[in-house]
């Protein structure tokens, strides 16, 4: 397979104030310019110009942790794919394990986000994941193929050809736990025979990527397994040391 360019991305989730986000961009900017990583920060909407400001010109760009599949309305406390666009936004997180879980968005809610984030042009960063009652019950493969084909079967396999999928066991999400290399590789191969059994060269640009408690001192045992080619971060992402070194890695 192809050697492709390694994806990292920080999901502040509902963290930062504008010092806070001042202080840690700063200190990236210089830290990461260097990066043979494409780079990207996930902040909280209200902080958006914020960051896309300060990042103007720089090799690190910005994404949205969560959009609207409606374009306008009556919708209140959503935004919408064109508000986005207007702050230049490169990356839209779609179907984050906390959206799911805590806010009851479905299949079909990610299929038609995935649907209008490709429509825009922009990069759908989709998430998939398996809570750990579903890993116990060997239920893995059968959740992300549900995940995937939901998708796949609404709008068609073209839609992830610019596509970056985030393998996240709900389990390892903000527990300190985390798959262990050889797991997290084989649900990452796992991903990419899904998508095969459609495309073969879509599958073969798909960048899969590790999400779970990934910290400067695991990412390097990930990154050396074959099929995981960057990391969505988390919690350390919010402290510049730390994902600089998964960035670098």
């Amino acid at each position: 397979m192809k050697q492709k360019k390694r994806f990292v991305a920080g999901n502040w989730k509902m963290n930062g104030s504008l010092s806070q986000n001042r202080d840690l961009l700063n200190a990236l900017i210089e830290t990461v310019k260097d990066a043979d990583s494409d780079v990207v920060v996930f902040p909280p909407a209200i902080y958006i110009q914020q960051v896309a400001t300060i990042l103007d010109g720089m090799n690190i760009k910005v994404g949205v942790q969560n959009i609207s599949f409606e374009a306008k309305g009556a919708f209140t406390g959503e935004i919408s794919l064109s508000m986005v666009k207007d702050f230049g936004c490169d990356y839209i997180l779609i179907g984050h394990s906390e959206r799911r879980t805590l806010y009851g968005e479905t299949d079909a809610d990610v299929a038609k986000k995935m649907k209008v984030v490709v429509a825009a042009g922009l990069t759908p960063v989709i998430c998939v994941g398996e809570t750990l009652e579903e890993r116990e019950s060997g239920k893995t493969e059968d959740v992300i193929k549900a995940q995937l084909t939901s998708v796949i079967d609404e709008i068609g396999i073209e839609a992830f050809k610019n596509a970056v999928i985030a393998y996240e066991p709900v389990w390892a999400i903000g527990t300190g736990k985390t798959a262990t290399p050889e797991e997290a590789d084989q649900v990452h191969e796992f991903i990419h025979c899904t998508l095969k059994a459609y495309d073969d060269k879509i599958s073969d640009l798909v960048r899969v990527v590790y999400g779970g408690s990934v910290n400067a001192s695991n990412v390097d045992s990930l990154f050396a397994k074959e099929n995981i080619d960057g990391a969505l971060v988390g919690g350390a992402s919010l402290e510049a040391e730390g994902f600089t070194k998964i960035a670098l890695a």
